[in-house]
């Protein structure tokens, strides 16, 4: 039968053997992998660049989007990446923590 792993709010699976481990562990207690290290991303601090400095793409690089940053950067003398950067800025902050750090690999 296949077994569905679970795992806690503040865990993730181990990339080698799948075992849960916490958010922070360095290494795998099962395998002992090294794990890599999380890029902590606060959605608050992505919403509001997103909704005070969208329009020259500051959220997007902060997530590691480099390209699509440099479009807003590209076009920011329209209003557009304006308009984007703060919709994208309101969807940031109104986002679960869970989702967002699964999204933005928090």
């Amino acid at each position: 039968m296949n077994e569905q792993k679970t795992k806690a709010a503040d865990e993730k699976f181990c990339e080698s053997c799948g075992e849960a481990v916490k958010i922070k562990a360095v290494v795998c207690p099962k395998c002992g992998v090294p794990q890599r290290k999380s890029n902590e991303r606060n959605k608050v601090i992505a919403g509001l660049l997103g909704i005070f400095l969208g329009g020259f793409g500051a959220h997007k690089f902060y997530l590691g989007k480099i390209g699509q940053g440099f479009l807003y950067l590209i076009f920011t003398w329209a209003v557009v990446p304006w308009i984007i950067g703060f919709v994208e800025g309101i969807i940031y902050l109104s986002m679960k923590d869970e989702k967002f750090a699964e999204k933005y690999g928090n």
